[in-house]
């Protein structure tokens, strides 16, 4: 069975002194550069990125008297209010150095790469790899990883309690034998950890410590 490896949000603004840093998000970064050098491992590695555009929606900053995490609604849907963060073109939305060097050597020795954006469109969230948070527009990654034959993926970045889940319960949900590689990822609330991951457990994701 072909496997792929998607490396999610692996971007400065998720860093420490990003605009919305993971707590201890750099301490991937070693973990996920040996998976990706790991000669023939993987038939694919995806590296996502959150790619918004100024002012979107998910941004406390666009709401009057919004503060930062704090819950609310876009276009009917619930939403946390984040710190600007990941806006196209900036530094904090550039993936991590050593990862995006790691995918411009293993594209040179003929490994198949592929970069996924997402989160472009001002009126809706997008955590996952896969679809928006209204499940209405998808990023194509389905169609790649169908193209490339495969049917395991693991699943790494950043964050466990967001991004990271939710790539991870459409990928099962698609069909994929799904792992998250937990030295691999990080939350936003590491507290959150114990209940995500036995909800990720009971939806068919294998969580690998």
């Amino acid at each position: 069975m072909n496997s792929a490896l998607i490396i999610v949000d692996a971007q400065n603004d998720f860093l420490p002194g990003g605009s919305l840093a993971v707590p201890d998000g750099d301490a991937i970064i070693s973990f996920v550069a040996e998976l990706m050098q790991a000669d023939q491992r993987y038939e694919l590695i995806v590296a996502t990125q959150d790619w918004h555009p100024d002012k979107h929606g998910s941004f406390a900053s666009t709401h009057s008297g919004s503060q930062p995490f704090q819950l609310g609604e876009l276009n009917g849907l619930e939403q946390v209010f984040w710190p600007d963060h990941c806006v196209q073109g900036s530094d904090g939305a550039r993936v991590q150095e050593h990862i995006r060097k790691s995918l411009i050597e293993i594209t040179k020795k003929g490994q198949q790469t592929l970069i996924i954006k997402k989160g472009q469109n001002v009126r809706v969230d997008s955590y996952s790899a896969f679809y928006d948070n209204a499940q209405k527009h998808d990023t194509g990654l389905h169609r790649a990883l169908e193209s490339y034959n495969i049917g395991q993926v693991d699943v790494v970045g950043l964050a466990f309690d967001y991004c990271v889940k939710f790539t991870a319960l459409d990928a099962v949900s698609l069909g994929y034998q799904t792992r998250i590689l937990m030295a691999g990822t990080r939350a936003v609330d590491p507290s959150s950890v114990p209940e995500i991951t036995s909800e990720l457990e009971t939806a068919g994701v294998e969580c690998c410590r």
